[in-house]
């Protein structure tokens, strides 16, 4: 697939310490660099150009928008993806679904797995997956579609793509679970990040609308 990212604007910068950088990731952006030299403009290398000590920590996919973490050097690094594997971080995204979701507020516990032969697709599989859960709430209703907020409990690759396209309600623009042609790009985004302060522990909370 032609990767073609966003042009280079600048940096949408959040939040700025001597621990760590939190940026809003443009749609069809890659987090980190991929296979390729196509593939080398991404959000951390446009990033390290101004801040050369700057490590991800945590990844959204290149069709997602929203709040990205990343640290300042490697012991910052190794703190916050401690914080992130402990689960201290709470994060919602905001996205727009097709269909109308009832009950209004829920939950889809599904087990997701790597689809081998269809990669980088995920799938339901009760006997390979990975326990994957999602709290959602519904913000508001239209004639045929559904803006949610979704909780990823837990941060399994293509977690909320995959489990809302479960429910019968994919996120719309999704080109690997749904329809590309129901949205100009996938409509999904980060919206907020909340967690510990690696050194001071003091609790940080981020929030960015989305543009959508």
């Amino acid at each position: 697939m032609l990767y073609v990212p966003p042009a280079d604007n600048g940096l949408e910068l959040i939040y700025c310490d001597e621990s760590l950088l939190v940026v809003n990731k443009p749609a069809g952006l890659l987090s980190v660099p991929g296979r390729g030299a196509d593939k080398q403009d991404c959000l951390s290398a446009r990033l390290q150009r101004e801040f050369p000590d700057a490590l991800i920590v945590h990844r959204l996919d290149m069709a997602t928008s929203g709040l990205l973490v990343f640290a300042r050097g490697i012991e910052m690094q190794r703190r916050l993806c401690e914080i992130f594997r402990e689960r201290e971080v709470e994060k919602r995204y905001v996205a727009v679904v097709a269909g109308q979701v009832q009950p209004e507020t829920g939950e889809v516990d599904l087990p997701v797995a790597a689809d081998w032969p269809n990669r980088p697709l995920r799938k339901i599989d009760a006997e390979t997956g990975k326990p994957s859960l999602t709290r959602y709430r519904v913000l508001a209703q239209g004639t045929d579609t559904t803006r949610m907020e979704l909780e990823p409990v837990t941060g399994r690759t293509h977690q909320l793509r995959v489990h809302m396209t479960a429910i019968g309600h994919p996120i719309l623009g999704d080109g690997l679970y749904g329809d590309p042609a129901s949205a100009p790009r996938l409509l999904l985004h980060a919206l907020s990040l909340s967690l510990p302060h690696p050194e001071s522990h003091a609790p940080l909370n981020f929030v960015c609308p989305a543009a959508f």
